[in-house]
């Protein structure tokens, strides 16, 4: 399953330390103006920076779009692009070659193929991402010019939630040789009412699964999410009032009816309200730590691991243009706008 969307499907093909990344858009409509610069902003959100929680390993992420656009507009045929590999270092894993790593994809790759790439996880890396951000920002395109703005935010860092204490615990767990996980937060503005399905295909569904596809999720929420559990329907339910025109009913359009409250995140039997989408991700700690751990090789025996590679601290910070460009290419796949 390499493949996302079912309107504007989305095909990824690469590993973390092969010749390149990249992807194929389907179903993208004709005349649409792109402003690579943007694309190329987006993946520059993305790619390993300055930040105390970055890898080490540096690249630029310059996306080299093959087919798709002619003259600056979509031609309505597949676009296709790739983002070429630069700072690959394939001989750094090569002592994992027979070593299954603890938190990683190695086990169940081997249990399913018989056959992996051990270069830093290779399909399974977070890198195979930065496909997803090139198209997500494709798709940004089109909702950007119908008011639907994207926003992606860090709401937590392992225990921490200001930027100071945030700071204060990467650069002490990094000293440790370990990782750090978290909570992002994304807020969908100007998504109008009606997008999304009532029974199988309900937005909250399509999103969540946008979501754990990203390496490191382990969680989803919308709205109160997992602190519904603890709420009465009195607290819970979303009252409507009339919006602007005062508590006359009988002589206000339904259109201005809107929930008081957004409790239930924008989404209301799988559809869109018209209000703000609100829903969070936990991601994991990062698998790779340089601390000594326990574990086996291929044959059973048991084995010291120190990781040797380069790796983040902590994903939340690159992750959030990701979170970003799921969100943009679900609601457009799910939305009325073509």
């Amino acid at each position: 399953m390499n493949s996302f969307g079912e309107h504007i499907k989305l095909t990824t093909f690469g590993e973390s330390h092969g010749v390149a990344l990249g992807g194929v858009i389907e179903g993208f409509p004709a005349g649409v103006e792109i402003d690579l610069n943007f694309i190329q902003s987006e993946l520059d959100r993305r790619k390993p920076s300055h930040h105390k929680a970055s890898t080490t390993r540096k690249e630029s992420d310059r996306v080299e779009v093959l087919s798709g656009i002619f003259e600056g507009k979509t031609l309505g045929t597949p676009i296709a692009f790739i983002i070429r590999n630069e700072n690959q270092q394939p001989d750094d894993y090569e002592y994992l070659r027979e070593i299954f790593r603890p938190g990683h994809a190695d086990f169940t790759y081997e249990k399913k193929y018989g056959h992996y790439d051990h270069r830093s996880g290779g399909r399974a890396s977070a890198r195979e991402t930065a496909s997803r951000v090139a198209a997500g920002a494709f798709a940004k395109t089109i909702l950007q010019k119908k008011g639907v703005e994207i926003t992606a935010s860090i709401k937590q860092i392992g225990t921490a939630k200001t930027p100071e204490e945030i700071e204060h615990l990467i650069e002490q767990t990094k000293a440790e040789g370990d990782s750090l996980g978290g909570i992002i937060e994304c807020v969908i503005k100007g998504c109008p009412a009606g997008v999304g399905e009532p029974v199988f295909g309900k937005l909250q569904a399509q999103l969540a699964e946008a979501m754990m596809s990203i390496p490191a999720a382990k969680g989803f929420e919308y709205g109160e999410g997992f602190a519904s559990a603890t709420m009465k329907g009195s607290e819970h339910n979303d009252v409507y009032i009339l919006d602007e025109y005062g508590t006359d009913e009988t002589s206000a359009p339904a259109g201005n009816v809107k929930p008081a409250t957004n409790h239930n995140g924008g989404i209301l039997g799988g559809i869109s309200t018209g209000q703000d989408i609100i829903f969070r991700v936990a991601f994991k700690p990062i698998a790779s730590i340089s601390k000594p751990q326990q574990t086996v090789d291929k044959k059973g025996n048991p084995i010291e691991l120190v990781n040797q590679g380069r790796h983040d601290v902590c994903c939340v910070p690159r992750v959030l243009p990701v979170v970003e460009a799921m969100t943009a290419l679900v609601i457009l796949d799910r939305s009325f706008f073509l």
